[in-house]
């Protein structure tokens, strides 16, 4: 885990809500002989919500590079649950919980 997500993990322990840390890689892309090229691990799962999070606290040309993982996976599992949490959204909930960022750190090497 990067710094930001043993963060989030910390808080969601505080709140004894119940997650598991990348539980599952969808599939995205493959190639014409159906060897996978691309998959998507959402950085945590709560299974009390059915709900997968993703954390995006980088640079911006990787948050492109996530939305548009994202947007493929919306279209091929519709019924996956999947929140984007932005870096100005993951700092002010941190403020919100009276919680510091971590220093800055190579995050997400997709």
């Amino acid at each position: 885990m990067n710094p930001s997500e043993v963060e989030f993990a910390r808080l969601l322990d505080y709140y004894r809500i119940e997650w598991v840390y990348e539980p599952r890689s969808f599939p995205l892309r493959w190639d014409e002989d159906g060897r996978l090229l691309e998959a998507f691990a959402p950085d945590f799962y709560l299974p009390q919500e059915d709900l997968y999070i993703e954390l995006t606290t980088m640079r911006q040309s990787l948050v492109n590079r996530k939305n548009r993982k994202l947007r493929l996976l919306r279209e091929l599992y519709p019924e996956i649950n999947v929140k984007l949490i932005y870096r100005g959204d993951y700092q002010a909930l941190l403020a919100k919980y009276g919680i510091e960022e971590a220093a800055p750190a190579a995050e997400d090497a997709e």
